[in-house]
């Protein structure tokens, strides 16, 4: 895409483009910008304009929190040098368009990895950070911005700024989606291992308050725990769904044959989703019967099966581009939380999403442990449940602010990473630290430098 360069930024040749997320849904032209140190990105931050600048990582938020119509993107992923690893505290230092996956490939020789990842490895730190991203782990080990142990926030006035938890603007940054300012590096405390493998327990629960009862019992006996839920299953089966969890294998539980690297980090890929796929492929028809077969091929109780780090936390990643075997109409990613307490609300709403017929072939429900320090971060003590759906669902949006209503009525909250419809007024009864962000905002960024379309969406 084309526009007149007179009025665009002067920093590192930038880009007048179209941007989405990783759901592919509502794109908005901005500027891109690719800062390659961090005197350019301060550079870009005073010359981004009217309409504002958001920094962006490798975008994998599904939604519009890292675009910026008619104003400035910083692509940070020119950023991304690994600067010091303590081998033996078990810390890194590192630039905030650094990856999972990079850190992944470093750390693990040495017997380290990061201490939370979401579903996929193509994050980058500054993004793990903004979004206060959170994993299968969190009931044991919380979110990703409690093992920060400290970060360079370039703030709006230029200032480069050391932030350490503990403080207003690290509980505004962790979670606060990039309108703090642009983090430039981060020190990780990280999760020693023996090995790159898995030793995974895999069962099959019957329906929901199976489920439930089994993560509730045994939850505590794992690290990594995670349940995929068949949203499409009615009646007796509504909500069964194949329970997944696991920790890092020890050395003595490898075979002779894998013990002479045992930190070898092996990542497989199959060929990329095609760019142009026809528009109803993921129906309920087609969707149904993987479910179906999903289920079925499931053993009714695994344990210790061994699984390359990969296979256990992003089965995903090994397929480029997944996100196009939803058409060219995208898909949103609905996750919400509920707390201890307010089962029922989780109950009505798997059973409302599995009356609707959506067809979600990828849903995950998991416990949270206790709540992050971030004004917005997401996790509280209680239930999530994440769903992609076929964005061109008829008569999606209407269902799920009826889903939301039924979510903020419970005490609950949607995570805004993922978020791309959410309606402003349901905001503050989610997070009850809105306006303390927003005051915070208001005195360190007074003219509005930091925006995105979900900042101008929710009145961020």
């Amino acid at each position: 895409m084309s526009a007149d360069t007179d009025s665009a930024p002067d920093v590192m040749g930038p880009d007048h483009t179209t941007v989405t997320g990783w759901g592919r849904t509502a794109p908005t032209a901005g500027w891109l910008i690719r800062p390659r140190t961090y005197e350019e990105a301060a550079a870009a931050v005073r010359e981004c304009g009217a309409r504002g600048g958001i920094p962006r990582g490798l975008g994998r938020a599904y939604g519009d929190a890292a675009q910026n119509a008619g104003g400035s993107v910083l692509d940070m992923t020119g950023l991304d040098r690994v600067h010091a690893i303590d081998a033996a505290g078990g810390t890194v230092l590192c630039d905030a368009g650094v990856s999972l996956h990079r850190l992944m490939q470093v750390l693990l020789p040495l017997g380290w990895f990061v201490p939370v990842t979401p579903g996929t490895r193509y994050v980058t730190v500054g993004g793990a950070i903004g979004a206060d991203i959170h994993g299968k782990n969190h009931h044991v080990s919380g979110s990703f911005s409690r093992h920060v142990l400290s970060f360079e926030l370039l703030t709006a006035d230029g200032e480069i700024r050391t932030v350490i938890p503990g403080t207003p603007l690290f509980d505004a940054t962790a979670g606060g989606m990039g309108l703090t300012g642009v983090i430039l590096t981060a020190t990780i405390r990280l999760q020693p291992v023996e090995t790159s493998l898995m030793s995974v327990d895999t069962e099959r629960a019957a329906d929901l308050d199976d489920l439930m009862a089994r993560l509730a019992a045994t939850d505590h006996r794992y690290r990594y725990s995670v349940a995929w839920i068949d949203l499409l299953a009615r009646g007796a089966a509504t909500g069964r769904a194949v329970l997944t969890r696991g920790d890092h294998a020890p050395l003595d539980a490898l075979p002779a044959r894998l013990r002479s690297d045992p930190l070898a980090f092996r990542t497989p890929r199959l060929p990329a989703a095609p760019a142009i796929l026809p528009e109803g492929l993921l129906g309920r028809t087609t969707v149904g019967l993987f479910n179906e077969l999903w289920y079925r091929k499931a053993p009714r109780a695994r344990i210790g099966q061994l699984q390359r780090i990969s296979a256990f936390f992003h089965p995903l990643d090994g397929v480029p581009h997944w996100n196009r075997v939803y058409g060219r109409g995208g898909f949103v990613q609905y996750q919400f939380v509920v707390g201890h307490g307010r089962e029922d609300a989780l109950r009505r709403v798997v059973r409302r999403i599995s009356e609707r017929r959506c067809p979600s072939f990828l849903a995950v429900l998991k416990r949270f442990g206790e709540s992050d320090p971030g004004w917005l971060s997401f996790p509280v003590p209680g239930w999530t449940l994440a769903l992609d759906i076929p964005a061109g669902l008829p008569g999606l949006g209407a269902f799920l602010d009826e889903l939301d209503e039924e979510v903020a009525d419970a005490g609950g909250r949607v995570y805004l990473a993922k978020d791309a419809r959410l309606r402003p007024e349901l905001l503050a009864a989610m997070y009850p630290r809105l306006d303390d962000f927003r005051a915070l905002r208001a005195e360190l960024d007074p003219h509005g430098v930091f925006v995105s379309d979900l900042a101008r969406r929710l009145h961020l």
